[in-house]
């Protein structure tokens, strides 16, 4: 180990792009494109990501000369937007003792509640070795800045283990996801359900044909650069109906971005809502796909009509996932109508580490408790699913 230097980044410019991903495909040998260096380091180009919004990048490398051997991607940050994690308990907490909750230090792709979260080691050398040394710097980092705490969110099950046995703290959330058990095509997944919710889910796709909309999918290097520009327009314009709860985190450079590199461009998939030219939508949504997962990101639309949201954002981009053979589709957060429509409630762990042992020490108390509740709740939220007796829903 004595050969190992550590340095923190403030950029992803500050890295290698090939060394980057070289550790991530190690990582994930499916395609996981939230933690590519061109999605993270655009983040930041764009300005969605940067030290003005609350976010600054702060990622460790592990490097043996000029080889990395390994990276943490982490954001130092001034409050906790973005990452769908709720900790505001933790900050009351904190200030009821008499400490500083900001800034801290998360570990994400931000702004992306999906899973697989790790460092991203070298295969050639030891994962629990190295992983528990990354901590022990964090660790000695936060003391150095004092920094309350450390979150590493929508954690990849595989690494937790290892980020356990080295004194993170785990704390269960629930998100939805649909899980395809093989499904021939649309109708056999509406068979699932039970004779009520068919109805439903028939009524509410009628209601967007009978608007006259049809919803056309189109992917990668068939998207015209100008739609993911419109597809900008939607995802402002829905942001903005929220007013100061809006949620809009990505810049317009982002989005050119993601229509100017193809390499960015072949995850995307815009479900297009339309009335003649899938070119023209009257609303749209954006999803990003890799190998068989697909992930729902945005949306919105120039017009108020009944189900709309419903067919772009879950039934179209199901059908979809269907027809291609795809394993999982998460939606993104929130929403409690996404289980009638046949998304099942999956534990989302997240790891955290804090400085303050008077701190530690009563959230590791309160953790096993809260973990439990919520395990009761997704049992409770599955056993309600709108499907048929006989349906057992696949879990991931």
């Amino acid at each position: 180990m004595a050969e190992l230097q550590a340095r923190w980044h403030q950029s992803l410019a500050e890295i290698p792009e090939a060394d980057w991903d070289a550790l991530l495909a190690a990582a994930h040998p499916q395609e996981l494109p939230f933690y590519r260096w061109r999605w993270l380091q655009q983040l930041e180009a764009s300005g969605s990501i940067a030290p003005r919004e609350g976010w600054q990048g702060c990622h460790l490398g592990l490097w043996r000369g000029e080889v990395l051997l390994a990276v943490a991607p982490l954001y130092l940050k001034g409050h906790s937007y973005g990452e769908f994690v709720f900790d505001q308990s933790f900050a009351q907490l904190a200030g009821q003792l008499g400490l500083r909750y900001y800034p801290k230090l998360v570990g994400m792709s931000p702004v992306s509640p999906v899973q697989g979260y790790r460092f991203l080691i070298d295969p050639a050398e030891d994962e629990a070795e190295l992983t528990a040394l990354m901590l022990e710097l964090i660790d000695a980092f936060c003391r150095q800045h004092a920094i309350l705490s450390c979150n590493f969110l929508y954690v990849d099950p595989g690494w937790q283990p290892l980020a356990e046995a080295a004194g993170c703290a785990a704390w269960v959330n629930q998100q939805s996801q649909w899980i395809n058990p093989g499904h021939g095509d649309f109708n056999a997944y509406l068979a699932s359900f039970n004779a009520n919710q068919r109805r439903n889910i028939k009524r509410e796709r009628q209601a967007v044909a009978a608007a006259g909309l049809t919803v056309t999918p189109l992917l990668g290097e068939a998207i015209p650069p100008a739609l993911v520009g419109r597809m900008y327009d939607f995802y402002a314009q829905h942001c903005s109906r929220w007013g100061a709860w809006g949620s809009k985190y990505l810049s317009e450079s982002f989005f050119a971005a993601l229509a100017a590199d193809p390499e960015l461009r072949r995850h995307i998939v815009l479900f297009s809502a339309h009335r003649g030219d899938p070119g023209e939508p009257v609303a749209m949504s954006l999803c990003v796909h890799a190998g068989d997962q697909l992930w729902g990101r945005y949306w919105g639309s120039d017009e108020q009509i009944d189900c709309l949201h419903f067919e772009v954002c879950y039934y179209a981009p199901i059908a979809w996932a269907i027809e291609r053979g795809i394993r999982a589709f998460d939606p993104g957060a929130g929403g409690s109508h996404k289980r009638r429509r046949g998304f099942v409630a999956q534990p989302r762990v997240s790891l955290h580490r804090w400085s303050d042992p008077r701190f530690a020490s009563i959230l590791q108390r309160w953790l096993p408790g809260a973990n439990e509740e919520m395990a009761e709740l997704m049992a409770a939220m599955n056993a309600e699913l709108p499907f048929t007796a006989a349906y057992d829903p696949p879990h991931a």
